[in-house]
């Protein structure tokens, strides 16, 4: 990775860890003293994921699990039907869930999903999103749990990817136009 493929740095590691370290206390009291399956939505949510489970308060009884989902549609817009390439691999019904994603910007891909795992008759299902694009409209998705807002810019770091790339830097940055166009 050439650093000069990136732009500017948009959150600072401290940020990122400072904010991960709220959301995690808030879900902690959110949770304390019940069940949590944590779900993860692979690849881009890992890392935030696990920053996020080792905050959280041991007296929540985490159970972890991964779904990869693939959004069909242009390249512009999803279409918010979900294919689903790696599903759950426990049982959710009559539990609390918590699907932890990187970043939401239409919301259609995570709302279909949301669908699917709520056809399964959890006890609560609940979002965290580290990150959420400001499109200039009104989100179709409301996390509950909201790390912070950015400008609608291509992103990577702390498993935001362009092509795989990128995923490892501990910060998140505004990737050059050049790399992508």
């Amino acid at each position: 990775m050439n650093p000069a493929d990136i732009k500017s740095v948009l959150y600072t590691t401290a940020q990122i860890e400072e904010r991960v370290g709220e959301l995690a206390a808030r879900i902690s009291v959110d949770y304390r003293g019940e069940k949590l399956i944590v779900v993860g939505v692979l690849k881009g949510a890992s890392i935030f994921m696990a920053d996020l489970i080792r905050k959280i308060d041991p007296e929540v009884d985490i159970v972890l699990d991964f779904v990869v989902v693939s959004s069909y549609g242009s390249a512009a817009a999803s279409s918010g039907v979900v294919s689903i390439k790696k599903d759950l691999d426990c049982d959710i019904a009559g539990c609390n869930v918590l699907i932890v994603e990187d970043i939401l910007d239409t919301g259609l891909t995570l709302k279909s999903l949301m669908e699917n795992l709520r056809a399964r008759g959890p006890k609560s299902l609940e979002v965290a999103v580290l990150l959420r694009k400001d499109l200039g409209n009104e989100p179709v998705l409301k996390p509950k749990y909201l790390g912070m807002e950015t400008p609608n810019e291509f992103l990577v770091g702390y498993g935001l990817d362009y092509d795989e790339r990128y995923r490892s830097l501990p910060y998140i940055g505004i990737l050059d136009e050049r790399v992508y166009q």
